[in-house]
């Protein structure tokens, strides 16, 4: 993708999307999103203009549905640039990070409504709690996470948990074919009821960061950890709270006794945060089958495997 020299005589160049998100969308068909990645060296160059930004560099490879640049304000103050690709998902994310204003999370400090456009308070995208030995980075993000727990603004963009684990990403509808179908589908049926069940009944509604885990909690200045990269929803905290169960389950697969190790990092995670202990495992479950049948559906077998044992665990 060329790009010419842009207003005010900033070259763009090296702000080409980065392969990883080119790959992501280059099935996309001809309408937005395409008219979004023809346009972005000339949306960057006109955004860094009209914010007075001195671009650094773009990050890579980046996630799948963004481009971030590296840039500083007039100031000297660092700053991420991030231009979603068009959808929902931006604006929710700018509510968000609106409402938290800085608390536990990354600061917004400005948008562009038009392009969907963030500047975002930089952070260490190269450290996060990830980095940090199992005890102590399930404490630094579970200091952080119970920060985003607030409630949500009267007006909002923000889908439900129902509507999230509903829509056509009910578990049952991810089932493959199959004989290991077979093998998924008591797991899926107990997410299924477990899922009703929690919906039946909420005890709270917060807003959510949505997709929180560990390596969603990078380095700051302002303050040690913060979030990034919120998927915003509504609902009750374990649902946020059973990513964070997941996440690194690796771990404890290879460790001894991981049935024991699961049921125990519930039960510390809950505690730790008031929470119900079985609602933390009924969120956990269904989020692992989920998840799993996901990755069973893009052809990632040993990963969906990992997750339904993981359930079984639970």
């Amino acid at each position: 993708m060329a790009s010419a020299p842009q207003p005010g005589g900033r070259d763009t160049a090296p702000f080409h999307p980065p392969k990883r998100l080119l790959d992501a969308l280059s099935d996309a068909p001809e309408g937005p999103v395409r008219s979004w990645l023809e346009a972005l060296p000339d949306t960057v160059g006109q955004l860094l203009d009209a914010w007075e930004l001195t671009p650094e560099r773009v990050v890579t490879p980046g996630g799948l549905g963004s481009l971030v640049a590296l840039v500083q304000q007039a100031d000297g103050t660092p700053a991420a640039l991030k231009l979603p690709v068009p959808g929902p998902e931006a604006e929710r994310e700018r509510a968000a990070l609106a409402h938290w204003n800085g608390w536990g999370a990354a600061r917004l400090l400005r948008a562009d409504p038009g392009t969907g456009a963030l500047l975002i308070e930089r952070l260490s995208s190269a450290v996060s709690v990830r980095s940090l030995p199992e005890a102590k980075a399930l404490l630094e993000a579970t200091g952080t996470v119970r920060r985003l727990w607030v409630p949500p603004p009267d007006e909002h963009p923000f889908g439900t948990v129902a509507e999230r684990t509903g829509e056509g990403h009910e578990v049952e509808l991810l089932l493959p074919a199959g004989s290991w179908a077979a093998d998924a589908r008591p797991l899926a049926e107990e997410a299924v009821r477990l899922r009703a069940e929690l919906l039946a009944e909420p005890p709270e509604t917060v807003l959510l960061h949505g997709d929180f885990r560990q390596g969603k909690v990078l380095a700051g200045e302002r303050a040690p950890w913060l979030a990034v990269g919120p998927d915003p929803l509504v609902g009750e905290r374990a649902y946020d709270l059973a990513q964070l169960v997941l996440d690194r389950c690796e771990d404890l697969a290879a460790g001894p006794g991981p049935a024991a190790a699961a049921r125990r990092r519930v039960a510390k995670l809950a505690d730790s945060l008031d929470m119900d202990r079985d609602r933390l495992r009924g969120w956990t479950l269904y989020r692992a089958v989920a998840t799993a049948l996901h990755h069973a559906g893009t052809g990632n077998r040993p990963r969906a495997e990992l997750l339904l044992e993981f359930a079984g665990w639970l």
